[in-house]
């Protein structure tokens, strides 16, 4: 098989999509993206990010590729993991403290930064509306986030989310507790909870 039919055969199982790092991990010159993109075969979607020009472009999966350490949170998590049917405006993504988030001006991207302890703090991976996997934070990771001052969360749009939280089967209360008391929002989530359980 030639690296051309190798790259669009990998796009082709991740939904149309295939980045540059998963061609370089596959042994493959980079170079032959450019082909492919000159005879047509891919459009360059963002940055390393390249489809197949019949495939609608992902933007949430674009934004995670360009900056690998930034976690879907906030709103648009909410969104994601079903637990609110507003379609984000803006995006928002958590950062460790210390990245450069200079680039995410130009973005449509509201961004958050928290220290080490907090940033790995239930982070799990779903799809995006196009099917491409993304990482997000848990549910209970994302509710004790919206609770949190800074958030500018509507408060409509929290109590909706918890509502649906509390329906789910696999919602998990002794660990949205923990999270609570880490992020220090334990009243906030008590009051919820107290009314909806």
């Amino acid at each position: 098989m030639s690296y051309i039919n190798k790259i669009l055969d990998v796009a082709r199982k991740n939904n149309g999509i295939v980045t540059s790092r998963q061609i370089t991990d596959a042994g493959i010159n980079r170079q032959y993206l450019r082909i492919l993109v000159e005879r047509g075969l891919l459009e360059r979607s963002a940055r390393g990010v390249y489809i197949i020009p019949t495939i609608l472009d992902d933007e949430m999966f674009n934004l995670q590729n360009r900056y690998r350490r930034g976690i879907f949170s906030h709103g648009t998590a909410l969104f994601l993991l079903g637990l609110t049917d507003r379609t984000p405006i803006k995006y928002s993504m958590t950062f460790p403290i210390g990245y450069n988030t200079s680039n995410l001006k130009e973005e449509n991207v509201e961004y958050y930064r928290v220290k080490d302890g907090l940033y790995e703090l239930g982070i799990t991976t779903t799809k995006t509306p196009n099917g491409n996997e993304v990482r997000v934070y848990n549910a209970e990771r994302t509710l004790c986030d919206t609770l949190k001052g800074r958030s500018h969360t509507d408060i409509q749009i929290i109590s909706e989310a918890f509502k649906r939280y509390v329906k789910l089967l696999n919602r998990d209360i002794p660990l949205i507790s923990e999270y609570a008391k880490l992020m220090r929002v334990e009243k906030k989530l008590r009051a919820y909870l107290e009314v909806l359980l």
